[in-house]
């Protein structure tokens, strides 16, 4: 063993992710966490890793050789106040995660507001097909490799780049700690709002890894984002590659199918390819886009991205298909900001053959939960038939006006009530898309399960 590490806030995702790369390194992983449940807990346990429920200082007794802190851990906790008071040895996700497994690889990162999970999925994929067996960490579970997190075999390695906060003692956002060889900026808006008082802030973050990037290397961004062109303008070391759903990005693509399952691929290096896939939406072309053109910079050419793509079977939460009941299909869909509320419902829109699009949102995001994008909700699910808006107990604004402004909406703060409602008035051919960034209370099995019952 190469030492015990324990790590505060072990079952979200990323922390999960480390843990994984951590015991496959040969450490000796615990982790508490409030929360220790399926299926992160599944995961971990099954690589040998002992998890503890809460956050006692006896976690930490006898001490580890190092605490990894996640960034949802702040003073008060009492596993960190023991830990600062003992003088124990500390460090964040990030850092260990560049310390430990970045230094010396090629690290591809894929960062921005929306579609990094995606992106760094299909990229992380594109290089497997293509027999590079890259090591990658994303902040989702691709369905073609059943995990979030591995070493890989070579030198390459995929990260999910976020810009959130490191750690309570560390306000940089996450990526600057990875050291990209190749780095996809997907978008870039205002978001975060809990953390970042303008869209300047976070551009000026993400300009601290432009900065990092090589000369050698590639920055991969859209053609048409004033946001991202103002962020590289504060200064850019590295050749750039523009992409976009169109005529004018050096990788570009023509749609072949109204709902983007089919587009044809132009690059500067290449004939053009086509990719047919079980996908949707502009956003997901251009998400393809970034992939293919992160991979030629490691070698890998459009005809075999191409190829990939079209066996690339998505990510859970990624507009997942959960079931049919009742004729009535259920999605699921992480869309947790108005963008993204937007392009994945356009994209469900150009493929909806008959029947209602039906949309279940819960706002529950930081950013969400203070109404920072208020205005723009009720204008981003345009492309629902109807939609059905959850106040949470912790949304701190009232969401009645938006509901209003939408005119095919209503308003519920009841689970188990908005379950009667969908189920009573959805139709046989209808999709229901739900839409949060958490457990949704565990909506999607209630539906399913009521619509079953309609059967």
């Amino acid at each position: 063993m190469k030492g015990h590490i324990h790590i505060l806030g072990i079952c979200g995702t990323f922390m999960g992710g480390i843990a994984l790369l951590a015991r496959e390194l040969g450490f000796e992983v615990t982790g508490s966490d409030a929360n220790v449940y399926p299926p992160m807990s599944t995961q971990l346990e099954a690589a040998g890793i002992t998890l503890m429920e809460g956050y006692h200082p006896e976690h930490l007794q006898p001490a580890p050789d190092c605490v990894v802190v996640g960034n949802a851990m702040t003073r008060g906790n009492p596993a960190v106040e023991y830990m600062l008071d003992q003088g124990l040895a500390y460090t964040s996700g990030p850092q260990w995660l560049a310390e430990n497994l970045l230094q010396g690889r090629w690290v591809l990162a894929a960062s921005g507001t929306h579609g990094k999970t995606s992106t760094s999925s299909m990229l992380a994929w594109i290089l497997e097909y293509a027999g590079m067996a890259p090591g990658f960490l994303i902040g989702g579970v691709p369905a073609d490799f059943g995990l979030s997190a591995r070493l890989g075999d070579t030198d390459f390695f995929v990260v999910e780049a976020d810009e959130y906060d490191t750690a309570f003692f560390d306000k940089r956002s996450k990526f600057v700690h990875y050291r990209p060889r190749t780095l996809i900026i997907n978008n870039l808006e205002f978001d975060h709002a809990d953390i970042f008082p303008n869209l300047a802030a976070i551009q000026r973050q993400f300009h601290h890894v432009v900065r990092c990037v090589p000369a050698l290397g590639r920055i991969v961004h859209p053609a048409h984002s004033g946001a991202v062109a103002t962020t590289l303008d504060m200064g850019c070391w590295t050749p750039r590659v523009s992409f976009a759903a169109g005529d004018d990005g050096d990788w570009s693509a023509q749609l072949l199918a109204a709902d983007g399952s089919a587009f044809r691929v132009s690059s500067p290096r290449a004939e053009d390819v086509e990719v047919r896939w079980s996908h949707c939406g502009n956003h997901n072309v251009e998400n393809a886009l970034a992939a293919m053109a992160a991979a030629e910079h490691v070698g890998v050419v459009p005809p075999v991205a191409a190829q990939a793509l079209g066996e690339f079977r998505g990510i859970k939460r990624r507009l997942e298909h959960l079931g049919t009941a009742a004729g009535v299909a259920v999605y699921d869909d992480f869309a947790h900001h108005p963008t993204a509320i937007a392009t994945t419902l356009a994209g469900m829109r150009a493929r909806h053959n008959g029947g209602r699009l039906l949309a279940l949102i819960e706002p529950r995001s930081n950013t969400m939960r203070m109404g920072e994008h208020r205005e723009r909700l009720a204008p981003s699910t345009a492309d629902a038939d109807r939609v059905y808006w959850y106040q949470g107990a912790n949304v701190n604004w009232d969401m009645q006006d938006v509901v209003d402004a939408c005119g095919h909406a209503s308003l519920s703060r009841d689970i188990d009530e908005l379950v009667q409602q969908v189920t009573a008035q959805s139709e046989p051919g209808d999709s229901v898309v739900v839409m949060s960034n958490g457990g949704f209370g565990g909506i999607h099995g209630k539906l399913l399960a009521a619509l079953e019952a309609k059967a």
